[in-house]
This record gives structure tokens, C-alpha cells and sequence, in this order.
């Protein structure tokens, strides 16, 4: 397993660094807030990643991708994180987008899947019903109806919901599992209302009032759509990890800066050995959460690996960067001090994105557990 970048990797990194940091550095997500833009997001930015061809980076040259692999995300990401930039690539492109290639027929990838590729779509997965992260705890209903189905119930937490153009619904079509369903926008009875969190993105809650679909917006057969909603959502946590590491490793920056420069007592605070350890002991942290985050991505690509062993690292690498990500950002407003705790520094920023990051597609708790049942399913 490689825990490197490769070279063409890396240019993708260097490109989408400096693409970032001239179009949508933290200044510009600072603005978005401000302006409470409903979609969270400058349209014309993703128009530009999408031209870049982002959006093309995991899917398989025969459906338009570019082929790059998940592996190929994770410099996105890190960028996307160290620039705080709000796209809806991990909503449409990595959730969606992997649904549809995963669970979706010929016919619905030719429509949507081709669509979400070249940007002309959005789309959004609608999963989450409960305050926490919880994927088989799916109570909407989907009953059949004719030629179709009926769906009612509500779903919470939907990335990029507000403006999307259409929805992967889960329910349960009975007892026996998950299915999936895709609800075109303006569905009738269906409701989309902003849900406003701490990292002002776009957040939607759905409310479903019997809303009427026909049999071929099933992806794939009924209650078969836990497997790949489970590939999908550990590509989302591991693409989560690669973001919230470039957060991290951003504070790091921003706060050895801040020590080098700060002066008490006539002298820069990072002369205080006990600031010392504790930045020595975030830069343990920052390199253990980075190898965590490249294993992880690299088990993503990997046909050899299981899929127990797949989940394990998608969840470790979740799990890991969130605990450094938390760690880093703490660390980061007690060591800048009063003005840590201002609007003005965009060390508050981070927190807030931090914060909602870390708990989106299951926080700490959720992959600890999950780990270790799955560690004692592997032994």
C-alpha cells in the first residue's frame, strides 16, 4: 500500500492549491457567511473545478471519468480544507456520483450520472433521519404503489440539499433492506427547508408527504442499496478525513507562525518550552492522522483489500483526523491567546467548519465502535 502521493498526484495537488488559494481562500468563505448565500457556494467556482475536471477524477473513463481513482481526490480535499473553500463535491460528485455508478442502471447513469459529471446536475444524498450518524436506521417509508412507490418521512442533514436538482432518497421498501430512490427537485410533496449549522454551508432537511415515484427511480433492486451506500460513504468519510487534515495542517501553519512572531516578556512566545511540546506533540499528531488519511485512500482503490478490511481504515482515517482536527484547533485558539476567540482571526472559522466535519458521516464515538467491531469481525 502506498502511503505517497504520486507524481501526477502531486501536480494535482500544486494545481488545485493554487487554484483555491486565487478563487476561494478563507476571505471568500468569510463573505459567503456574510452574503447567507442559500446554496452556500459560488456557482461559478464549481463551474471552474468542474472544467478542471474534479468532478471527472473518480469515475472510470467509460462513463466520462478521468479515471484518477479516490486516491486522486485526496490532494482536492486537502486543498478544499486548507482553504476552508465550500464546493459541493463531496455531496454530488463523491456520494451521489458513486451511488449512481455503483447501484444505478445504464439508463439513469446516461441521464445523471453523465449530467452530475459535467456539472450541468447537482445532486444530493438524503440518508441521515436522526441527530447522529446512523446509515441502518432508516425508517422512511417507500410502499408500493402500482407501478410505483409512495415515499413518506423526513431526512435530515442533507449535504448541498438547498438548490440541488435531485435527491438519492434511502427507505425501506420493507423489512429486508435499504433501497434507493431518485426524487427530481420539484417532486410533488416534496418539501426542502434550509437548515442552518455553525459552518454556514448548505445544510437541507427534506420532508416527504406521500410523494409519488415511478418504478424506474428505484436505483437497482429493492433493498440491495446497503452495499454500495457503504463504499460510497466511506469514500465521503475518507475524502471528510483528507479535508479536515488540511485544515489541520493549515492551524499548524498559522499557529507556529503566530508563536514565532507574538512577543511577551520581550521575547516570542515560541521560546516558552512548554508551547514547544505542545506544538512538537500536534506535529506527532499531524503525521500519524496523514498516514491514517493516505492508508485510507489508498484501501479505497485497492480491489485486493476486503471489505472489512476497507471499512476499517475509512473509519480510522475518519476517526483519526477528526481527533487531531479537534486537537489542532483547540490548541490553535489557546495559543493565539484573547484574539482567538474573535470573529476576525479565521482560526474561528476552521473551528466552526471543524466542528461539523467531524461529526458528518459519523463523529469520533461512531467509527471507534465501528472499528472495533469490525477489528473483532477481521480476527
Amino acid at each position: 500500500m502506498n502511503l505517497l502521493y504520486n507524481e501526477d498526484q502531486r501536480l494535482l495537488a500544486d494545481s488545485a492549491g493554487e487554484f483555491l488559494a486565487a478563487r476561494s481562500p478563507v476571505s471568500r468563505q468569510r463573505a459567503l457567511r456574510d452574503e447567507a448565500q442559500a446554496g452556500g457556494f459560488d456557482p461559478q467556482l464549481w463551474k471552474d473545478a468542474v472544467a478542471l475536471g474534479w468532478s471527472a477524477i473518480p469515475f472510470p473513463e467509460n462513463l466520462g471519468g478521468l479515471d484518477f481513482g479516490c486516491m486522486g481526490l485526496g490532494p482536492i480535499f486537502e486543498s478544499i480544507g486548507c482553504n476552508l473553500s465550500a464546493t459541493p463535491l463531496l455531496s454530488s460528485v463523491v456520494l451521489s456520483g458513486s451511488l449512481l455508478h455503483l447501484q444505478g442502471n445504464a439508463q439513469q447513469q446516461d441521464r445523471w450520472l453523465s449530467a452530475t459529471i459535467s456539472g450541468e446536475r447537482r445532486l444530493a444524498l438524503a440518508l441521515d433521519e436522526q441527530p447522529r450518524h446512523n446509515p441502518s436506521r432508516v425508517a422512511l417509508q417507500a410502499v408500493a404503489n402500482g407501478d410505483g412507490y409512495s415515499l413518506s418521512g423526513e431526512k435530515y442533514f442533507v449535504i448541498d440539499g438547498v438548490g440541488a436538482d435531485a435527491y438519492l432518497v434511502a427507505a425501506r421498501t420493507g423489512m429486508a433492506g435499504i433501497s434507493l430512490f431518485l426524487l427530481p427537485a420539484d417532486a410533488p410533496g416534496l418539501s426542502v427547508i434550509p437548515l442552518p449549522l455553525i459552518d454556514s454551508r448548505n445544510h437541507a432537511r427534506l420532508q416527504l408527504d406521500q410523494v409519488q415515484v415511478g418504478a424506474d427511480a428505484l436505483l437497482g433492486a429493492a433493498g440491495s442499496a446497503m452495499p454500495a451506500l457503504n463504499v460510497a460513504l466511506d469514500r465521503g468519510r475518507v475524502c471528510l478525513a483528507a479535508e479536515m487534515l488540511g485544515m489541520s495542517e493549515k492551524l499548524f501553519d498559522m499557529t507556529l507562525d503566530y508563536l514565532k512572531t507574538r512577543v511577551q516578556f520581550d521575547v516570542a512566545i515560541g521560546s516558552f518550552q512548554a508551547l514547544q511540546h505542545r506544538a512538537a506533540q500536534l506535529y506527532v499528531d499531524l503525521a500519524l492522522a496523514r498516514s491514517a488519511v493516505m492508508a485510507g485512500l489508498a484501501a479505497l482503490d485497492d480491489s485486493s483489500l476486503s471489505e472489512v478490511e476497507r471499512q476499517r481504515l475509512a473509519s480510522l482515517a475518519k476517526w483519526k483526523a477528526g481527533q487531531t482536527a479537534i486537537k489542532v484547533v483547540n490548541e490553535a485558539v489557546q495559543m493565539h491567546g484573547g484574539i482567538g476567540v474573535t470573529d476576525e482571526l479565521d482560526v474561528g472559522l476552521f473551528l466552526k467548519r471543524i466542528r461539523v466535519a467531524q461529526a458528518c458521516l459519523g463523529d469520533a464515538d461512531y467509527h471507534c465502535e465501528r472499528y472495533g467491531a469490525l477489528e473483532l469481525a477481521h480476527a
